[in-house]
């Protein structure tokens, strides 16, 4: 199947179309929010961090083939988008994921479009040759129970389980010292010094399941992110090198709709030469109280259920309790040609 044939699994009239930009972000938010609403899912999508987030092509990503919109008579049900990663466990997993409006479900559209997605992914895989071999990925909230039934029944198996973790009452952590020798220091808004940040981040998973495009482009989205905010980052110094961080985030817009004042610590990273001496937790301490002072009254942070440096550990040394949980799953390419 190429990335026009859909398969006829509903007699309902689709279109799949490519992305227009702007407004089309807006139908993306009214679409997964709804999503998130009808499924219990705590989540909301802002228009313009959408916007931002697809607007950066890269070797990666592009949205101009890679995001498709699905409309039944000029209505969008449904969107769905396509990246690719060769992942630190050593597969080329083309990452697919999408939402379909809830007054469209269980109507077929989720089928059609995980469809059009692997084949954008099989695609993608001849454009960017690889030697490795190839999967399909795609990611679930536990609450998200109809795409998860969709992707076991289109042979998707779960690989790899994550967790969202809770740390409320800010106003009482435990801080504890920095590891001698670091120091604390503001990052400022300088371009070459947060490329530092950024490849840094990148280094200190390189031994991490999975992986994400550390890219020109996935830097550029970054710093245009309605959420950026240099002043809550959390950086440890070791003279001039950069040891270990917190890059955390207020997310304002999604606060405001869902009346609460949450924190993210989005990245928590030690550089290998400065693991095992307490930096972790000393740098996600005073990130709770940067939360804090910002206001904040409870934090968020994502973590690898199988981490390998202890990260969750850590983290509920630090309070935090697990409150989600999410999985990975994969299937191989060639299991779509029957």
């Amino acid at each position: 199947m190429d990335a026009t044939t859909n398969r006829p699994i509903t007699e309902l009239e689709l279109v799949f179309r490519s992305w227009r930009g702007e407004p089309d972000a807006a139908e993306m938010a009214r679409v997964s929010n709804a999503a998130n609403q009808a499924e219990g899912v705590d989540q909301h999508n802002d228009a313009h961090e959408l916007l931002n987030f697809f607007s950066h092509p890269g070797e990666h990503f592009d949205a101009a083939c890679d995001v498709v919109m699905v409309e039944h008579e000029n209505t969008v049900v449904g969107y769905g988008w396509h990246n690719w990663i060769d992942t630190t466990d050593r597969v080329r997993e083309g990452r697919l994921g999408g939402y379909v409006h809830p007054d469209w479900t269980r109507r077929g559209i989720g089928r059609r479009l995980l469809g059009w997605l692997e084949a954008r992914a099989r695609a993608s895989v001849q454009e960017h040759p690889t030697e490795l071999p190839a999967f399909y990925g795609s990611w679930v909230d536990e609450k998200r129970v109809g795409k998860r039934i969709l992707l076991e029944g289109e042979r998707y198996t779960a690989l790899r389980w994550f967790y969202d973790m809770r740390r409320d009452g800010l106003d009482a952590v435990d801080v504890p010292e920095m590891p001698e020798g670091l120091e604390i220091r503001p990052m400022g808004t300088d371009r070459a010094v947060l490329r530092r940040l950024f490849d840094a981040d990148a280094e200190a998973f390189e031994d991490h399941w999975g992986g994400f495009p550390y890219d020109d482009s996935t830097f550029a989205e970054w710093l245009s992110d309605p959420n950026f905010d240099p002043s809550l980052y959390v950086v440890a110094w070791d003279g001039d090198e950069i040891a270990g961080a917190v890059i955390n985030a207020i997310p304002r817009a999604e606060n405001e709709a869902l009346g609460r004042r949450r924190g993210w610590l989005e990245s928590v990273f030690v550089r290998r030469a400065w693991r095992r001496r307490g930096l972790a937790q000393a740098l996600v301490a005073r990130s709770l109280v940067t939360l804090r002072e910002r206001g904040m009254d409870h934090a968020m942070l994502g973590v690898d259920a199988d981490n390998p440096t202890g990260a969750v550990g850590v983290y509920e040394r630090a309070g935090f309790v697990v409150v989600k949980r999410s999985t990975a799953y994969r299937k191989p390419m060639e299991a779509s040609h029957d």
